[in-house]
């Protein structure tokens, strides 16, 4: 391996091209995460290096020429022996592992979400093939075994220390007994008995609240980088041009980690007239529909589904604000970058890596996660603001987060954990 590496270096220690493996349990657009791989993955392509690619069939992937070494589908909805044994170590995706290192003899592997699917039991074969290991961790996965740190409405930690029997005694698994035994039993086996994320080299936290929780649970401070998503700017051009239509805008799951009830709540205790509308689909579609109606908020409340594309940049492009009125605590979402982006009000709930990016009244607004008085309060004063010159303050102040910078600290990362 070492020759390999050596073989690729320039007279000033830089690479050439590197063999970069890229692995994600789903490899069509689910979520930030995939919207995430799926854009490093283009830059580094344009930056000359070699993407590989180990994920999971499904039908919605996207096309790869590396798809002969993809897992079988794996449904964790159908209960069955076999499915339990690859929830907590999946033989099929570490023979296939091992076959795509043979093949093609990667130089480094950057790992996303691998839970469940995959299990963190992929992480050993990478070890004992000499090759190095980066995860960037877009939840909390690691620490907490239903990743989102949010139980019965409310942010949790206990499971801080490893008492991981807290996410049983809570059923902290989507209400469920048996699912949550079986997160218990995975974060047991693989953080505390195999000790599997010890084999990685270096994490990467899309935010400083995401570095600073980690530490705080006992992952060493030097194994975690700071380094934020990214956007192509080229994407957001127009925002600036297009005309604000009377209405603020949520965009993405409907869940109740969400808290997009605290954006109703406060809808009906608005002095203004303006209008909500919701993109998006999920668990609590007709939980939210049934709350519209008994609010009486049916006429200024408007729920359109999924959209994708240009459809949802135009929605975004004409909303006079976007609010993103998270519970549990958000690492860095991606609908608060491109709202940023489109200069768009972001009116964001102080929870997570969020407030990182916003200064209060200058290029957005913060609200106490569930106060709607607060929240009400914030969008009744849109009236009487420069909605424009804010959103440009927005955009100017993301303007670090772009393609190339992103680049830059990423494949510097890559090259050090090479090199030792």
């Amino acid at each position: 391996m070492l020759l390999i590496l050596d073989s690729r270096l320039r007279g000033n220690d830089k690479w050439i091209n590197m063999k970069i493996l890229e692995i994600n349990k789903f490899y069509y657009l689910k979520g930030g995460s995939e919207r995430y791989l799926f854009g490093l993955s283009k830059v580094l392509k344009r930056k000359g290096h070699d993407v590989l690619v180990f994920s999971m069939k499904e039908d919605s992937n996207l096309s790869s020429k590396y798809e002969k070494y993809f897992i079988d589908k794996v449904d964790l909805n159908k209960f069955s022996i076999k499915n339990i044994f690859k929830f907590f170590y999946n033989y099929d995706a570490i023979k296939k592992l091992k076959k795509i290192i043979q093949d093609q003899k990667p130089d480094v592997a950057h790992l996303h979400n691998i839970a469940h699917q995959f299990s963190p039991a992929i992480i050993s074969v990478l070890k004992k093939n000499n090759i190095p290991v980066v995860q960037t961790l877009h939840d909390y996965k690691l620490i907490c075994p239903n990743a989102i740190l949010f139980s019965k409405n409310k942010v949790c930690d206990k499971c801080r220390g490893g008492k991981y029997y807290n996410c049983f005694a809570n059923k902290c698994m989507k209400d469920s007994w048996a699912k949550s035994f079986l997160g218990m039993a995975e974060a047991y086996l693989h953080n505390s008995f195999l000790k599997s994320y010890q084999n990685v080299d270096m994490f990467i936290a899309p935010s400083q609240f995401m570095k600073d929780k980690c530490v705080g649970f006992g992952i060493p401070e030097e194994k975690i980088k700071v380094i934020y998503n990214f956007l192509d700017f080229k994407d957001f051009d127009k925002s600036e041009i297009a005309e604000l239509e009377n209405y603020i805008l949520f965009y993405g799951r409907l869940s109740s980690e969400k808290g997009i009830e605290t954006v109703l709540m406060a809808m009906k205790n608005l002095k203004s007239n303006i209008n909500f509308k919701i993109v998006g689909s999920g668990p609590d579609y007709k939980k939210l529909a049934d709350k519209i109606s008994a609010l009486e908020l049916s006429k200024r409340v408007e729920m359109l589904g999924p959209k994708y594309g240009d459809e949802l940049d135009v929605i975004i492009r004409k909303a006079k604000a976007v609010v993103i009125s998270s519970l549990w605590p958000e690492n860095m979402p991606y609908c608060l970058l491109e709202s940023m982006a489109s200069a768009k009000v972001a009116i964001v709930a102080k929870s997570g890596g969020m407030p990182e990016l916003i200064k209060n009244e200058e290029n957005g607004f913060l609200f106490e996660p569930g106060n709607y008085k607060k929240l009400a309060n914030i969008i009744d004063n849109l009236a009487y603001l420069d909605l424009r010159e804010i959103g440009r303050r927005a955009k100017k102040s993301i303007e670090h987060l772009n393609a190339n910078s992103h680049y830059r600290q990423i494949i510097n990362l890559f090259e050090k954990i090479a090199k030792h």
